[in-house]
């Protein structure tokens, strides 16, 4: 295999799925164990693997010959050797496993690649040599415009349009749309010089909310390239929990503590690490799925 730096994290019910893309094959290769982890809950995935490993794989010789090897980072931060299947050939050996939630993991992992969020997050996973947002504009409204028609062109007919209606999330009422587009220009001219200007800024773009749908996954992105440009960091958004991220933006609209506390220990220096990156797309998007 030969570009085996794209690694992909998705989220089965909070439990995380790994893969590593294969260039040559444009294709993902999934960690077995993890999705044994998943399914099964079993403390001890690479065990229940390998036992059913050694009991299956002369019914199914054909179909386990095609594991292969290749390593992963651990949460230790260790990269060790994982057995892998490709994506094509998942849902054959998920069907093998003695597990009461195969059907269940199977329709998660084919519906994910054709949702809204599915082909999104494929386009999000090009930014990376996009070089989408001029250095000038980033910080701009016009920069956030661009991110968000660039990850929901042809899926939202609005991409990259700043909304005329007024939207609410749950409790949370975001900025009236008759009062919108001066409030982004406000929100444009912020300072962006400091950590906490930064963040000011984004918690402010985040209450204005400039887009019917689509807002977080576009704004974080739009949040990492001002601190890259402006302080050389950008977030390891891996180091923050779902449920932390959400409770901090929320309350962020009358005290920005928490985020900045969230963020500030998750800062890296890391500007320029493809893995860093994909796995900001990854948990991004993990942080939109409905629980």
């Amino acid at each position: 295999m030969n570009d085996m730096s794209k690694i992909s994290i998705r989220f089965y019910k909070n439990h995380e799925v790994r893969a590593i893309w294969n260039e040559e094959e444009s294709q993902w290769w999934f960690s077995i164990v993890d999705i044994v982890a998943a399914i099964t809950g079993s403390p001890r995935p690479r065990v229940y693997w390998g036992t059913v490993k050694n009991r299956q794989k002369s019914e199914h010789a054909q179909l386990y010959s095609k594991c292969i090897q290749l390593k992963l980072t651990s949460t230790d931060g260790k990269k060790y050797a994982t057995d892998c299947f490709a994506q094509e050939d998942i849902a054959a050996v998920v069907k093998t496993l003695p597990a009461k939630n195969t059907a269940d993991f199977l329709e998660w992992f084919t519906y994910s690649d054709n949702t809204i969020d599915g082909k999104s997050k494929k386009k999000a996973y090009t930014l990376w040599e996009s070089n989408l947002v001029a250095d000038k504009d980033v910080g701009k409204v016009k920069s956030l415009q661009q991110i968000h028609a660039y990850l929901f062109g042809g899926l939202y007919d609005f991409a990259g349009k700043i909304r005329t209606k007024t939207i609410a999330k749950g409790n949370t009422l975001f900025c009236l749309a008759e009062y919108l587009q001066q409030n982004l220009k406000t929100i444009e001219q912020m300072p962006e010089t400091t950590f906490d200007e930064i963040v000011d800024k984004y918690v402010e773009m985040n209450v204005a909310h400039p887009f019917m749908e689509g807002n977080g996954r576009a704004t974080r992105i739009w949040l990492d390239l001002i601190f890259k440009k402006r302080l050389g960091l950008c977030v390891d958004w891996s180091k923050i929990d779902k449920r932390d991220y959400l409770d901090a933006m929320i309350a962020s609209h009358t005290d920005s503590t928490r985020i900045r506390e969230l963020l500030r220990n998750a800062m890296t220096d890391r500007i320029d690490d493809r893995e860093i990156f994909m796995k900001g797309i990854d948990y991004s998007y993990y942080y939109e799925q409905s629980e």
